[in-house]
Parts: structure tokens; C-alpha cells; sequence
């Protein structure tokens, strides 16, 4: 996802801080929807039967998944509040019924298990983010070549299907979205120092696509968290 930059006046230290505040709330909001959906999916198995019988259908979850997370990080700042808002629940639910298949294949202490976890590194990563000195800026364009790689490395062991390859593309994955928490949080303080005098509807959707950033960093660290210590059923 591209380094936005939105020229905005700084105008209160409080104002600051609450962008920051309700891009957590959003992410928050985010992965609840996802998890309640998850959860929901899982335990229905009528409507598991009907999702997953068909390739077709998934295959059409995953599209949309695409494109909206496309259509928010490319046009959020020229969408309404309402579409911003309604498109990031429509991709956390969808996220939802994908992951679904988590709670299908590993036990639920497993699960539980990553996600606190990816909790706590998650956090972490953040609170440092936000408390260093150290400008990560620099990061940005080493951490995309290492998703494109790891895309790239994901692909080619579908066909490969070498169980060591699979281990060392787990180990890079989880390690760059750990990186990207970082430097996604920098990216994110640097708009709320610019976003003082924002108007209202400007101040949300800058929310919702710092809430994006993080929401998907947490997400793909959370399965690699668990190819390591989920536990299959």
C-alpha cells in the first residue's frame, strides 16, 4: 500500500492524538466484525457447505477482497464517509468468512493462543513505533520489495510444495509484517501531526485507512502466528 501524504495544518497536540486514537478504535471495530463473522461462518454448517462447496464462490470472496481494499487505499479521500465506512465493514466481514476456515482446522486453544500473542507483538511494535526517535521512513521501500518476495516465494511453493521452503516463507512473513506494524504506525503518527485543522469527514476517512494499514498488518501476522503455534485439529 502506497505512503500517502496529506498536507493539513497541525493545529492542537489533542487533536493529534485522537486521530491516533480512532484509527485504533477502527481497527478494533475491524477485527471484531471479523472475528464475530469468523466465528459465526464456522458454526454454521449449512452456510459453511454453501461457501466453500464451491470454488467458485470462494473464489469470488477473495476478488472482492481485492478490489475493495484497491478501491479504499486508491479512493478513499474522494469517497463519502458512508461508502469509506460501508466498504471497510463489507471487507472485514468478508475477511470474516475466509477465516472462517481457521477455527475449522485448528483447535480453539490454538487459535486463542496466536491471536494474544499477535496481541502483545502487535502492541508492542506500536508502542515502540510511536516512542522512538528513530525515523523508519527509510523502511518503506525495503518492506515492499520483501512483500513482493514473499508473494512472489508463496506462489512458486504451491508448486514447489517443499515443506522447508514453507517454513523459511513463514519466518520472512512473519518477520516483515512485525516490520510493517512499525513502520505503518510512523506513517500514521506523521498524518496525525498534519491533520490538526482537518474537517470532519476528512479526520474519518484518514482514520479508516490508517485503521486499513494496521488492520491488515494485525491479520497476516496472526496466520503466520499460527503456522507456528496453531495446532491443527
Amino acid at each position: 500500500m502506497s505512503d500517502q501524504n496529506y498536507t493539513l495544518t497541525s493545529s492542537a497536540e489533542a487533536r493529534d492524538r485522537s486521530v491516533l486514537r480512532n484509527v485504533y478504535m477502527w481497527m478494533t471495530a475491524g477485527l471484531a466484525l471479523t472475528g464475530i463473522v469468523a466465528y459465526g461462518v464456522a458454526n454454521n454448517p449449512r452456510l459453511l457447505h454453501t461457501i466453500f462447496s464451491s470454488q467458485f464462490n470462494f473464489i469470488a470472496i477473495i476478488i472482492a477482497q481485492f478490489i475493495l481494499v484497491i478501491v479504499l487505499s486508491a479512493r478513499i479521500m474522494k469517497m463519502s464517509v458512508g461508502a469509506a465506512t460501508i466498504c471497510f465493514a463489507a471487507y472485514a466481514a468478508l475477511t470474516g468468512v475466509t477465516m472462517s476456515l481457521v477455527f475449522i482446522v485448528y483447535t480453539g486453544s490454538s487459535v486463542a493462543s496466536a491471536f494474544f500473542i499477535t496481541a502483545g507483538t502487535f502492541a508492542g511494535m506500536s508502542l515502540w513505533a510511536v516512542t522512538t526517535k528513530r525515523d523508519l521512513s527509510g523502511m518503506g521501500s525495503y518492506l515492499m520489495m520483501g512483500l513482493w518476495g514473499v508473494i512472489i516465494a508463496s506462489v512458486v511453493n504451491i508448486f514447489l510444495k517443499s515443506s522447508g521452503f514453507n517454513w523459511l516463507i513463514s519466518f520472512a512473513g512473519l518477520a516483515l509484517f512485525i516490520g510493517l506494524t512499525a513502520y505503518d504506525t510512523q506513517v500514521i503518527k506523521r498524518w496525525n501531526r498534519e491533520a490538526g485543522s482537518a474537517d470532519e469527514g476528512t479526520f474519518v476517512r484518514i482514520s479508516i485507512l490508517g485503521a486499513l494499514r494496521l488492520y491488515l498488518d494485525f491479520i497476516n501476522m496472526f496466520l503466520y502466528m499460527l503456522r507456528f503455534f496453531g495446532k491443527r485439529r
